[in-house]
């Protein structure tokens, strides 16, 4: 948990905001809207962009912990906070699910709970938090800005075994018509959001195969640069669990240098060469290897509507703790009579 609020938000909070905390209002997915909070928390987009700058200014891989962070939230049981909610005995939460393990960036969320609570309790939902960190984070790095509808409830379900997600051992059209297309998602749309993977990382069992070994042949994967896999074998002689950035160009700036990396052979993962090689994607990868305005625009259009994924069971709350449910309220208990 971060220390105490700065005085810094305290002061901007008396010096600004002298409006009467109001009773949490729950909303349904149609009330989103940019500026949500204008009235009711006018400073919460400033206090979770102040947050934000501050861990992106000591950690820059925060940008991709909160891509993947907030791409598990969307894809299990749409955008509600799901992936926040810790495990209990009865209760396996989605971070308990094996494609969670990797996930990280729970305690940036919890600091900024925090400093949202203490200025403007019980308003500001853990999904709108999750949403507009990840946003924040992505202009840090260079990326895009854009403007994010905010308004969305925090769930109340989080099982372990709801999370299916696509893997990277997965084919494009098989991760298109298993997991995006259901979703509302174009092929266009796929490619751009892996594009995310610009500041992404991947542990080496994954790819060990395409280095070394490939389909069993004791050679590396011809569709890999023999520069490349040459680097990554050094990389991954580690000991460890080691990692390696799968835009090995800039590793920590969310740019089209993935999609360049690609167009010269230079993609970690199969999954990802694949969309170069593709027929279905390859147009759309040489397209933002060339035109970054075009990458930049395209993702920023991604990621709202990524964000506008809601959950079809309806109803949520705005938690006071993002790792745990509202209790119930005394007149919502069933008293057995």
């Amino acid at each position: 948990m971060m220390a105490k609020i700065s005085l810094v938000l305290v002061l901007i909070f008396f010096l600004f905001f002298h409006v009467a905390l109001l009773v949490p209002r729950l909303v349904s997915a149609a009330d989103l809207k940019v500026g949500f909070y204008k009235t009711t928390c006018p400073l919460a987009e400033t206090i979770v962009r102040h947050v934000v700058e501050k861990r992106h200014s000591t950690d820059k891989s925060i940008t991709a912990a909160l891509l993947h962070l907030q791409f598990h939230d969307c894809f299990v049981r749409g955008c509600d906070a799901s992936i926040l909610i810790d495990s209990t005995a009865q209760n396996p939460s989605e971070k308990a699910a094996p494609p969670s393990a990797t996930v990280r960036g729970y305690d940036l969320i919890d600091d900024i709970k925090y400093a949202l609570e203490y200025v403007c309790p019980a308003q500001v939902s853990c999904a709108d938090i999750l949403a507009l960190a990840t946003r924040d984070s992505v202009a840090l790095a260079g990326g895009p800005t854009y403007d994010l509808p905010t308004g969305r409830l925090d769930g109340l379900v989080s099982r372990a075994d709801q999370v299916i997600l696509p893997a990277p051992t997965m084919s494009i059209s098989q991760a298109f018509t298993g997991h995006f297309h259901p979703l509302g998602f174009t092929l266009p749309e796929m490619v751009t959001l892996l594009g995310a993977h610009t500041v992404g990382v991947a542990h080496c069992f994954i790819f060990q195969d395409r280095i070394s070994n490939f389909s069993g042949s004791g050679r590396p994967d011809p569709a890999m640069d023999p520069a490349l896999a040459a680097s990554l074998r050094k990389t991954c002689s580690a000991s460890g669990s080691p990692t390696a950035f799968l835009d090995q160009n800039t590793s920590f700036a969310v740019d089209r240098s993935y999609f360049r990396e690609l167009t010269r052979r230079k993609g970690v993962l199969r999954f990802d060469q694949d969309l170069a090689n593709d027929p279905s994607t390859s147009s759309v990868v040489y397209g933002f290897a060339r035109d970054e305005a075009s990458y930049r625009k395209s993702f920023a259009a991604a990621m709202v509507k990524m964000g506008n994924l809601k959950s079809g069971s309806g109803g949520g709350e705005v938690r006071k703790n993002c790792r745990v449910f509202n209790k119930p309220k005394s007149s919502d208990v069933d008293d057995g009579v």
